[in-house]
């Protein structure tokens, strides 16, 4: 409790407050470097957050913090390398393309900290959930597509296109929460309406919110409030798809 309240006055001043620890693990010989944040109750359920394209940073770990303030044990991952954190868009984009390009390689890596995940001590690991940020929720849904035994998969202005889509009913184990920018300019009508088709036929238990007046990067108060950029801030639509979240978490993940 002394934790949860202190974290969250730490918020309401603006100071980050990192509560976890960084962890590293490997994918074959690429060694990764993520963050573990854990719950005060013992045996909570884990929940594994994916970054955005400019890799694991201060955002993705103070959403774990927050997780962990709400009662879930939370695992940052790395999809990219120890030390691999791209300095600016081209960069980012290049390196976030190498996944999204190549789902062998994306799924592989995403296994990597699933497998770390099931050893992370004092956490339930039978009840695993993942979620994402842009870049990152495009590979949490990776994750989901590939039958992983995971409860859910959330994707918060996430990209809904993949080069190896589910082509039949049965395949997901997770249900699937998607947080869409209505007015995003990076995920077209055309993809929506595709994932949707995917999701219908995959018979997935889906639940999709559209944000009016939202674009891409929604949560991320570094964006900016321009919508006519493309990517901006936006207050409503980050507080309520956290709230949503959170109990997407709890049913998902059998939280009282």
């Amino acid at each position: 409790m002394f934790r949860a309240i202190m974290f969250a006055a730490a918020m309401l001043l603006g100071v980050p407050a990192m509560a976890g620890e960084a962890v590293t693990y490997k994918d074959g010989d690429l060694t990764l470097e993520g963050y573990v944040a854990k719950a005060s109750d013992p045996d909570a359920p884990l929940v594994m957050i994916v970054h955005q394209w400019k890799g694991l940073g201060e955002y993705e770990k103070s959403r774990a913090d927050m997780l962990a303030a709400a009662g879930f044990n939370a695992f940052a991952i790395d999809m990219y390398g120890q030390g691999i954190r791209p300095a600016d868009t081209k960069a980012a984009g290049e390196e976030a393309g190498k996944y999204k390009n190549n789902s062998t390689l994306a799924r592989q890596r995403l296994n990597a900290a699933l497998e770390y995940a099931k050893t992370i001590e004092g956490a339930d690991t039978s009840r695993i959930a993942i979620m994402g940020y842009c870049f990152g929720g495009t590979m949490a849904l990776e994750l989901a597509r590939t039958g992983a035994d995971i409860r859910s998969a959330t994707s918060f202005h996430g990209g809904l296109a993949t080069n190896a889509p589910v082509t039949q009913p049965g395949v997901l184990k997770a249900s699937i929460q998607i947080h869409h920018g209505a007015d995003d300019p990076l995920v077209k009508p055309g993809e929506v309406k595709s994932f949707m088709d995917e999701m219908k036929m995959a018979e997935a238990d889906l639940v999709f919110t559209s944000y009016a007046n939202a674009v891409h990067s929604f949560t991320e108060k570094e964006a900016g409030n321009d919508n006519s950029k493309g990517a901006a801030y936006n207050e409503k639509a980050d507080h309520r798809s956290w709230s949503a979240t959170l109990d997407f978490l709890k049913e998902t993940l059998s939280v009282n």
